[in-house]
């Protein structure tokens, strides 16, 4: 296996992230705590689902970034009628 042949190029294009935004709600319900972050560029957008009855976080991606505002506008509207309280929602608290 060669890597220096110039056959085996492989072009890698690299994106330019702008406008990056980010927003996380504390969610809580029955002593129980939970996260969902959302962080949108003008590429596309991500939902991190923090869920203290799974095992693992949740993460779904999207190519639109305002498909990941919506959607995570309905996340926390159907954490509310599930009985979740938004104990906190905006940008990430730090220290």
């Amino acid at each position: 296996f060669d890597l220096d042949n110039p056959e085996l190029d492989v072009r890698i294009d690299t994106i330019e992230f702008s406008d990056v935004n980010t927003r996380t709600a504390l969610l809580s319900k029955n002593n129980m705590f939970a996260l969902l972050c959302l962080k949108t560029a003008n590429e596309g957008g991500a939902i991190c689902r923090v869920d203290p009855r799974e095992v693992n976080p949740a993460v779904q991606l999207y190519d639109d970034p305002e498909k990941a505002v919506e959607w995570y506008s309905k996340s926390l509207r159907t954490s509310r009628e599930n009985g979740w309280n938004v104990v906190y929602d905006g940008l990430p608290l730090e220290g």
